[in-house]
């Protein structure tokens, strides 16, 4: 069954607002006291280095606790889903279709963001922009793609551990 709660879209909307602008404000911040106040001593610039590490390290750690739980429900499904899996009540979607195109699309973007990292070491900037400009056409491809496919999956988040 579906739930429906009065203002959900509009706290998920002011939500998105309220991380946006404490993300442009903040990174307008960092960006004004390194180039024009001088502000980013050694010091500084050690502790911004050692938070995106310890970013990287806690993204880290999530997927590895996703692909735990996948891999725990996938191998050894428990009898609430029938014992099986994909769950007994589960159409499930063809890898070769979309979720292939996704891959590609995404692999794509990788190597695409790689020539526009490269081009920037060696200072060819139009390859660099080119390469970056490629890079967010398979991003949004992606992303459009990821919002069809949830949008028309036979099951749902609320289907169970299959579905989320």
């Amino acid at each position: 069954s579906h739930y429906h709660h009065q203002g959900g879209g509009e706290l998920l909307c002011l939500g998105v607002i309220t991380i946006l602008y404490v993300m442009f404000t903040w990174w307008r911040d960092i960006i004004r006291e390194a180039l024009f106040e001088g502000q980013h001593t050694l010091a500084v610039q050690k502790g911004l280095r050692m938070g995106m590490i310890l970013f990287i390290v806690s993204e880290v750690m999530f997927f590895f606790a996703f692909f735990w739980a996948f891999f725990t429900s996938s191998i050894s499904p428990v009898f609430n889903i029938g014992g099986v899996w994909p769950p007994t009540h589960i159409v499930a979607i063809s890898p070769w279709g979309l979720p292939f195109l996704n891959t590609v699309l995404l692999l794509s973007s990788g190597a695409s963001v790689t020539w526009a990292h490269h081009a920037i070491i060696a200072g060819f900037k139009k390859e660099a922009m080119l390469g970056l400009y490629v890079t967010l056409i398979f991003a949004i491809a992606f992303t459009g793609m990821q919002a069809f496919e949830y949008a028309n999956a036979p099951f749902s988040m609320s289907d169970g551990v299959y579905g989320s």
